[in-house]
């Protein structure tokens, strides 16, 4: 079940990006969690980037346990985890709320927060490429495609009423390239694409100006509440905010503990939601390329892992990973440049937060576990 041989057959190249990124994380974190009044004696290794580094390394130590596992024994507890999803995101409605939202488990011993929703995503993903596997022989019936909806549409509904907009989304792209992947239905994957074009355009219109915001409010909150409508304002305070914090950096930056808006408070949720902006204003737009570089070669190696993936289930596995990482570096990246409405998906391993380190970390063990096991047959 697991084999530390196996760690030798991983994808070295993916371990520099992911310090890489840590780093950064780091930097962010540090720059604004410091007493700006005293940055030249502050120490870098501030609480919250003690806390970060020892998400890190249970981060790290779970990847190289799912790296070494192999992945097809997740078959044989994917309803246990399915099930244990569910139960945790029911109970989130029996707690007390943080900042207004039920998203989050308070463990009172330990001080930390847990937050389902990030583990959700993933277990949706092993949940799917489960049952697209043994509904392979039916794949193009339309039974496939509606068991296959109920699997994502509960948790969709339970992440939707904490209310989490973002995470809920996210599962979209996710079954959409999955049920391609999956052979279903051509006209379930067409409907499923126009509906979900049809839905960014209307939001790419409204970000460009071309369609009022205002004025549509009477029509759109038949079907929204106003605050969920109000973010798909273009012009809020943190939609601002972040553009001007891009903007200061200019070409390389302020420098590190160097930002006066970031650093100075304007910018709302800097070593959070707002890392890219916050980051951006202290290294520039140099600073910034460097990051997407690194996203980007990191998305690339990973859908190598499904080119190379030995059977069925490695490739809907290693495919809707995948687009899970991608949709969050796409939708925080898009949101903090005034492209797309903020709803609080983190950027993968940069966003402070034990809880989306470590999906994210598990995530990625999968891909290699894949990876290291192209070669069986």
């Amino acid at each position: 079940m697991w084999n530390y041989r196996y760690l030798t057959r991983i994808d070295f190249r993916v371990i520099p990006l992911l310090l890489g990124l840590m780093l950064i994380s780091l930097l962010v974190i540090s720059s604004h969690t410091a007493h700006h009044n005293e940055l030249q004696a502050e120490s870098f290794f501030t609480p919250l980037v003690r806390s970060q580094l020892q998400w890190f390394f249970i981060g790290s130590l779970l990847y190289l346990f799912m790296a070494g596992f192999d992945y097809n024994k997740l078959r044989e507890w994917t309803w246990i985890f399915y099930g244990i999803m569910i139960l945790a995101l029911i109970g989130l409605f029996f707690t007390d709320g943080i900042q207004r939202v039920q998203r989050w488990y308070r463990i009172p011993l330990i001080g930390i927060s847990i937050q389902p929703s990030e583990y959700a995503k993933l277990i949706v993903v092993i949940a799917l490429s489960w049952f697209l596997e043994r509904r392979a022989s039916k794949s193009s019936s339309l039974s496939t495609a509606f068991m296959g909806g109920i699997i994502v549409g509960i948790p969709f509904i339970l992440i939707l009423k904490q209310p989490d907009l973002g995470t809920a989304l996210v599962l979209f792209p996710i079954t959409l390239v999955m049920f391609y992947f999956g052979d279903l239905h051509p006209l379930v994957v067409k409907g499923l694409t126009i509906a979900g074009g049809i839905a960014l355009v209307f939001i790419a219109l409204i970000f460009l100006g071309v369609l009022p915001h205002e004025e549509l409010r009477p029509y759109a909150t038949l079907f929204l509440k106003n605050y969920q409508f109000d973010r798909l304002d273009p012009n809020t305070h943190h939609q601002k905010t972040a553009a001007t914090a891009i903007a200061l950096g200019g070409l390389t930056g302020t420098g590190w503990r160097k930002s006066e808006y970031a650093g100075g408070g304007w910018l709302p949720t800097p070593y959070t939601d707002s890392v890219f902006p916050a980051f951006g204003e202290e290294f520039g737009f140099i600073g910034l390329l460097l990051v997407m570089v690194i996203f980007y070669a990191l998305i690339y190696f990973s859908f190598q892992v499904t080119a190379v993936a030995k059977d069925h289930f490695g490739r809907l596995l290693s495919a809707g990973i995948t687009v899970y990482l991608a949709m969050h570096i796409l939708v925080n990246i898009g949101m903090m440049s005034g492209f797309l409405p903020i709803t609080g998906v983190p950027l993968v391993l940069i966003t402070y937060g034990g809880s989306s380190v470590l999906s994210t970390m598990a995530a990625l063990g999968i891909l290699q576990s894949i990876y290291s096991r192209r070669f069986m047959f």
